[in-house]
């Protein structure tokens, strides 16, 4: 069996945002990358826990992006994977990325595609679809849970209101979220084998740009906070009426 688990790069959740460009690019200056908590913690953590309890399973990871993400691919081969690819292509929309996974998934014979459920920089949340429609594949989007029999996957997924268990026969396409498995540290053993783990560098294959940022902007800053003695219940209520409309 092979599985292949999407990795994306995302800044660190404690980095500075800042735009360039008339705000239609994402300054990248001094930022801090990390992989993609959602891939990273439940799409490849699960895989290797596939991967432990069958020895057989053959696991790649794929990112699109330029050499600077090599250094995350390389972070998430530490936790673990027989080899990771490269896809070499500038993201620019999902669609062309889902192209790019799909392009590789095809000819790799892949039984099982991991994505994490959306990136904590964009949260689309669309790349599984898009890359189980190109290939034809079943897709179970917001999985909780994954237990594999033989050819057959009992999946979890959160629904309106509740929780869904489906059947599945390989191949599916499959994103994960919280609930999926545990997140994991590299270990000293997984960060020095990674570093001679092959990573195989492809070229992109010709794809559509159907999007573009038109401009991007920061959230309003936040107001400051007004202080009103426990006393003066008028004073509050005026306020909450008044300014914060919330009676």
């Amino acid at each position: 069996m092979k599985i292949l688990v999407c990795i994306s790069k995302t800044p660190d959740t404690t980095a500075k945002i800042a735009f360039t460009d008339n705000n239609t690019k994402f300054a990248e200056a001094g930022v801090q990358w990390i992989i993609n908590p959602y891939d990273e913690w439940y799409a490849l953590v699960k895989a290797l826990e596939l991967k432990e309890a069958d020895a057989s399973i053959t696991l790649h990871l794929l990112h699109v992006g330029g050499t600077d993400s090599e250094p995350v691919i390389r972070k998430a081969l530490a936790l673990g994977g027989d080899e990771a690819i490269r896809v070499n292509a500038v993201p620019t929309d999902s669609y062309s990325v889902a192209a790019q996974i799909a392009a590789v998934a095809k000819d790799g014979g892949y039984d099982l595609i991991f994505t994490g459920k959306e990136t904590i920089d964009y949260n689309n949340g669309v790349i599984g679809g898009m890359v189980a429609e190109m290939l034809d594949l079943p897709y179970i989007a917001l999985a909780t849970s994954f237990q594999l029999a033989g050819t057959t996957a009992t999946v979890k997924r959160e629904i309106e209101g509740g929780e869904e268990t489906v059947e599945v026969q390989l191949p599916v396409v499959v994103s994960c979220q919280k609930g999926m498995a545990e997140a994991r540290i590299p270990n000293m053993r997984g960060i020095m084998a990674a570093r001679t783990k092959p990573l195989r560098v492809v070229e992109p294959v010709a794809a559509e740009n159907y999007t573009e940022v038109a401009e991007f902007g920061l959230p309003p800053a936040k107001a400051g906070v007004k202080l009103v003695s426990p006393d003066n219940v008028e004073e509050l209520v005026r306020l909450l009426h008044e300014e914060a409309r919330v009676i």
